[in-house]
């Protein structure tokens, strides 16, 4: 059996002292649920034992924070909230998966180290939703858990994909095909900023969400990116702009990488 306690935080008034409430429960392992009404100011806890520490602790903020409400439950029902988060997360999962499918083979094809490093940041990216799919309606720390684990991915993979960028540079290769190179990335242009407008359809704090925000941002960025080395590709008959965005794509994910770690603090 477990207790929702609603309760009220007069002071709590923008995402700011939002974050501040996440962080302070973050490791209090009883904690199964958070909700918050900014407008209302209230938050709702739903976790197991008694509850004492978890009063202590948002008293220990200084924001005025006093029950209004206890109750006892029988289960932990997601709330509106996380429902939301959980049907954009996988719209997005959808759209990266995809995305990863088309840009390794076409990158393959046309021998284009950009249009690869940029499919393996699509692969990151779905994996990093399927793990944010699982922490949505969680404990705040096990939250934090998959967050962190998705920075320790993201950095890998940058560390590897660098890793063969330099061994790309030191071999002779042949001139990728820039027509397909910047065909496919238009393709990936449109479907990422696509995934960031369903991402900014809600203005949770939560920091999956917001890692989740972090890479298509990055992933916007690369496929200009692409297209550009594409464009260079063609005039300079050389595969090193190709290489060099190969290069800036996986400093890119290794960047949001670290900031990915930050907020699983």
């Amino acid at each position: 059996m477990l207790e929702r306690i609603t309760f009220s935080v007069p002071q709590m008034d923008c995402a700011a002292e939002e974050q501040l409430v996440r962080m302070k429960l973050a490791d209090y392992g009883e904690v199964k649920g958070l909700s918050f009404d900014l407008a209302a100011r209230t938050v709702v806890v739903v976790h197991s034992g008694s509850g004492t520490a978890i009063e202590r602790a948002l008293s220990e903020l200084n924001l005025g924070a006093t029950v209004a409400v206890r109750e006892l439950v029988d289960a932990l029902k997601p709330d509106a909230s996380a429902v939301q988060q959980r049907q954009l997360l996988i719209i997005v999962l959808l759209i990266n998966g995809a995305l990863f499918v088309l840009e390794l083979a076409v990158g393959l094809i046309a021998q284009s180290m950009g249009l690869v490093a940029d499919s393996l940041d699509m692969l990151a990216d779905a994996i990093v939703y399927s793990l944010s799919l699982y922490a949505v309606g969680r404990a705040v720390a096990a939250k934090k858990r998959v967050t962190f684990i998705s920075g320790l991915f993201q950095l890998a993979l940058a560390i590897v994909g660098v890793i063969e960028v330099i061994r790309r540079f030191l071999a002779v290769g042949d001139e990728p095909d820039f027509t397909l190179m910047i065909g496919v990335s238009l393709l990936a242009l449109m479907g990422n900023v696509a995934s960031l407008l369903v991402l900014r359809r809600t203005q949770s704090q939560d920091a999956n969400i917001k890692a989740s925000q972090i890479f298509t941002s990055n992933d916007v960025l690369v496929n200009v990116g692409v297209i550009l080395a594409g464009i260079l590709v063609f005039l300079s008959g050389s595969n090193i702009p190709d290489l060099v965005i190969g290069a800036v794509v996986f400093c890119l994910v290794g960047y949001g990488a670290f900031r990915i770690l930050r907020l699983s603090r």
